[in-house]
């Protein structure tokens, strides 16, 4: 479950950040990259597991979905967190620096 959630969060932020130039000045490229790395690292754990579980692996019980639901769902927050920290620091829209050069233009 939490492979699915990442694929598709980052299947959805490269299609974001390819087809709007606004996204790429935001950094959405970011998000892309955190995604596929936590797909990447999902698709690992799912390959161990299925090593160590065989074909068991493919019958979780509900309770073992609903964990890996929010796990997935958490790491899609978290990424989402950083990625805003990441463009208030930035500031590529000049919106905050902008803000301040107007009250001291208007002082």
């Amino acid at each position: 479950m939490t492979l699915l959630i990442t694929i598709f969060a980052a299947v959805i932020s490269t299609a974001v950040w390819y087809l709007s130039e606004k996204a790429r000045k935001l950094g959405v490229s970011l998000l892309g990259y955190m995604f596929w790395g936590a797909s990447i690292m999902w698709f690992v754990d799912a390959v161990a597991e299925y090593i160590e579980l065989g074909a068991e692996y493919f019958t979780p019980a509900t309770a073992d979905m609903i964990n890996d639901a929010f796990l997935g769902f958490s790491v899609i927050a978290f990424a989402l967190v950083i990625w805003i920290l990441s463009v208030i620091i930035k500031d590529p829209m000049n919106v905050i620096r902008g803000k301040k050069m107007i009250e001291a233009i208007n002082k």
